[in-house]
C-alpha cells in the first residue's frame, strides 16, 4: 500500500518551507517515526516523521526546493508492496561492495592475545600449529604441546 508523506502544517505566520536535508533516499527501509526529512522555515527546523514502517518510494521534492503545508514530500511502500521493493540477496553471494577477503587472511589462524604472545616469545610459526579450539582456534595448550 502507498502511503503520502506531506508537508505538515507549518507554524503561524510562515507561509512556505525549505527542504532541508533528506534522511532517507529512494528504496531505502524506513521506520515509523523514523526521521524522512527536514524543512527549515525563516522561523524553525521541522524533522518530519514517517508514519509507517516500509520502503521509501517516489520522492516528489529535492533539497533546496520550497514547499507548502499539504504539498506532497515522497511516497513510502508499505505491506507486501514493500517488500517486493527490496530484493534480499542470495544466499551464498557477496554483494558486490563487500570485501572480499584475501588470502592471507584464510591462511592465518586465528589467535588471541595471550596466545599471539607466547607463539612470540618460543618462535614459533603460527600456521603450523593445530588448533583445537573452537573454529580451529589455537590455544596455549596448542603451543606448548
Amino acid at each position: 500500500m502507498s502511503i503520502n508523506v506531506n508537508v505538515p502544517a507549518l507554524p503561524e505566520s510562515v507561509a512556505d518551507a525549505t527542504v532541508l536535508a533528506w534522511h532517507k533516499r529512494p528504496g531505502d527501509r524506513v521506520r515509523q517515526d523514523e526521521k524522512l526529512v527536514d524543512l527549515e522555515t525563516d522561523k524553525v527546523v521541522l524533522e518530519v516523521p514517517s508514519t509507517v514502517d516500509g520502503v521509501v518510494g517516489q520522492v516528489s521534492v529535492a533539497e533546496g526546493d520550497t514547499v507548502l503545508a499539504g504539498d506532497l514530500l515522497c511516497v513510502i511502500e508499505s505491506g507486501k508492496g514493500a517488500a517486493a521493493a527490496q530484493p534480499k540477496p542470495e544466499a551464498g553471494k557477496v554483494p558486490a561492495g563487500s570485501p572480499q577477503p584475501s588470502e592471507a587472511e584464510n591462511d592465518e589462524p586465528v589467535l588471541t592475545p595471550s596466545v599471539r604472545r607466547l607463539i612470540k616469545e618460543m618462535n614459533i610459526d603460527s600456521r603450523k600449529i593445530k588448533g583445537t579450539g573452537k573454529d580451529g582456534r589455537i590455544l596455549k595448550t596448542d603451543v606448548t604441546a
